[in-house]
């Protein structure tokens, strides 16, 4: 049966002449495995979610219908909120490349992308305010400064922090996509 998410974080066949082996390259798919950071405070704010639930029972048996349907929205709101942050990072596709956040999502078509680099900076560490010397994966896009180049990853947020490999094979992925679809 196959899984519902696709990963690129695998070793490849010397003997493959394509660099990305994908069946569907139509489908968006994100080319690293998300982080046990990531995954951790999800699986929290889902355990936090099963006992909102579990109160909004209790509330819905004893209490009144409105008290346990606004818990209940709780509930959900933090369901949903655990489950955007499993969706958040760098997906691909043969359309372009998308960096999903928390409340936005952000797609550039290959066409706009100039390149896609690894660079060695100042990175803030998962995303709170303080800022350690990392590697980030940087796009540059057609038409825009320097100034303006979004970070997709670092090597301190919440998929690659204390995984250096890992982020050194996400950022070859996402580079080989860039290069892959670039070539006209």
């Amino acid at each position: 049966m196959p899984l519902p998410f696709l990963t690129a974080d695998r070793t490849f066949e010397a003997a493959d002449d394509v660099a990305l082996p994908f069946e569907d390259r139509d489908r968006w798919r994100r080319p690293y495995r998300p982080g046990p950071w990531r995954v951790g405070v999800a699986a929290l704010w889902l355990l936090l979610a099963s006992y909102v639930l579990f109160a909004a029972v209790i509330i819905a048996l004893t209490g009144t219908v409105t008290g346990a349907a606004v818990v209940f929205g709780i509930a959900l709101a933090v369901i949903a909120g655990a489950l955007r942050l499993l969706r958040m990072g760098v997906w691909v596709s043969a359309r372009g490349l998308r960096q999903v956040g928390f409340l936005m999502t952000r797609t550039a078509p290959w066409d706009q992308v100039t390149a896609v680099r690894t660079v060695q900076q100042p990175v803030r560490w998962l995303g709170l305010p303080r800022t350690v010397q990392g590697q980030a994966l940087m796009l540059v896009r057609r038409g825009r400064g320097t100034d303006d180049m979004p970070m997709l990853m670092t090597t301190h947020n919440a998929d690659f922090l204390g995984r250096v490999a890992a982020f050194d094979r996400a950022a070859d992925a996402v580079e080989a996509w860039a290069a892959e679809n670039n070539r006209g």
